[in-house]
């Protein structure tokens, strides 16, 4: 499963890099892989916390990750490929507050997205259940769970 994960913000990532600059490059991808990884592994271990806090940690992690990995591939390999020395308050180039914000945006929206998609796996794996229960001649005593 955390591989599908790490598949999904590797195509997620490039993609919005193709949406908003028309190219993306291959580290990218693998950036975005680790980015969704790290954040779902994050999301799982803070529970209850409330979405806006998860956001907001979400949004440092994308940052931090793509901080580092623009050492990397820009400063160290000189790949050029990404450069936010223009930007206000930027950090060697590498990350600025616009692009911060950009990912707090984007992780509300997985945080909102993920929690309607757990909610309609939870309603299809206890319609599931139900059906089967009941071609056993059994009947399930099973609630429908409320968004939360």
């Amino acid at each position: 499963m955390r591989f599908i994960i790490f598949l999904m913000g590797a195509a997620g990532y490039s993609a919005v890099e193709y949406a908003f600059r028309g190219h993306t490059h291959w580290s990218m991808a693998l950036t975005g892989g680790a980015c969704l990884l790290i954040f779902l592994l994050f999301t799982e271990e803070a529970g209850r916390m409330p979405m806006v806090l998860k956001a907001l940690t979400g949004a440092f992690i994308f940052t931090v990750v793509e901080f580092f990995v623009g050492i990397l591939v820009n400063l160290i390999y000189k790949w050029d490929v990404w450069d936010y020395s223009h930007k206000p308050f930027n950090i060697l180039g590498q990350v600025c507050p616009e692009y911060s914000f950009k990912w707090f945006v984007l992780c509300l929206a997985l945080l909102g997205a993920s929690s309607v998609l757990r909610t309609l796996w939870s309603l299809l794996r206890i319609r599931r259940e139900k059906r089967k229960n009941k071609e056993e001649g059994r009947e399930a005593d099973m609630e429908i769970p409320a968004f939360k």
